[in-house]
């Protein structure tokens, strides 16, 4: 990827710079993963969490769901252990042997629903969370990209799940309902409702502009 932070730095810095791109520097997801989109308001997202866990999801699988905050993660962890889910937390105010224990614990199938924040988005190395969930959709596109990406890795086929809030997240529609179209996925007609209301991608610093794309 190719953030806007990064592209501003890059322009700042360097002058006649050559940028090699592989590929498109459009952000997809892989069409081996279904990618479900529900908009619902804060308070549906724990109910329609639990029953896709229910309808969807088996301890033989490992599924990964991703929210915003730490405390958050602590607290989605302990709803989903009160409603029988042997679920474990992953965030950075949990020492480091602690999130060894539950890396181990989840790569070793000992348990297999992990909540994590962003912390688990990259370089997790674990290649087959057959579903990914977004209970807190991202700030930002480049980091749904990174957490979808987490299932449907090797080959294999893989389900994320996302819960899509209109009041806090309506300016992303336009840019993600871009990503569901590159990969043939079902767009719910209330996330099209939205997308009049998004805001255009911008080009995110001069330097872009000035460098040599390859």
């Amino acid at each position: 990827t190719w953030p806007k932070e990064i592209q501003a730095l890059a322009g700042e810095y360097l002058g006649d710079y050559y940028q090699v791109s592989v590929g498109s520097l459009d952000l997809t997801g892989n069409k081996n993963i279904t990618q479900a989109i529900e908009v619902c308001s804060d308070q549906e997202k724990y109910r329609n969490l639990v029953r896709h866990l229910r309808e969807n999801w088996t301890t033989a699988d490992r599924c990964l769901i991703f929210v915003e905050t730490k405390k958050g993660c602590d607290m989605l962890t302990r709803s989903l252990r009160a409603d029988g889910f042997q679920a474990r937390a992953m965030h950075g105010d949990k020492s480091q042997e602690e999130r060894d224990w539950t890396l181990r614990e989840f790569k070793s199938m000992q348990s297999t629903l992990l909540i994590a924040t962003d912390v688990a988005a990259r370089g997790l190395g674990v290649d087959d969370s057959r579903l990914v969930g977004n209970f807190d959709f991202p700030k930002e596109m480049e980091s749904y990209s990174h957490r979808i990406g987490r299932t449907g890795r090797a080959g294999k086929k893989g389900t994320a799940v996302s819960f899509f809030v209109a009041e806090k997240n309506a300016r992303l529609a336009r840019e993600l309902i871009e990503i569901l179209k590159r990969t043939d996925q079902h767009i719910p007609p209330e996330l099209m409702a939205l997308s009049s209301f998004s805001s255009s991608r911008g080009g995110g610093g001069g330097g872009r502009g000035r460098g040599r794309r390859y």
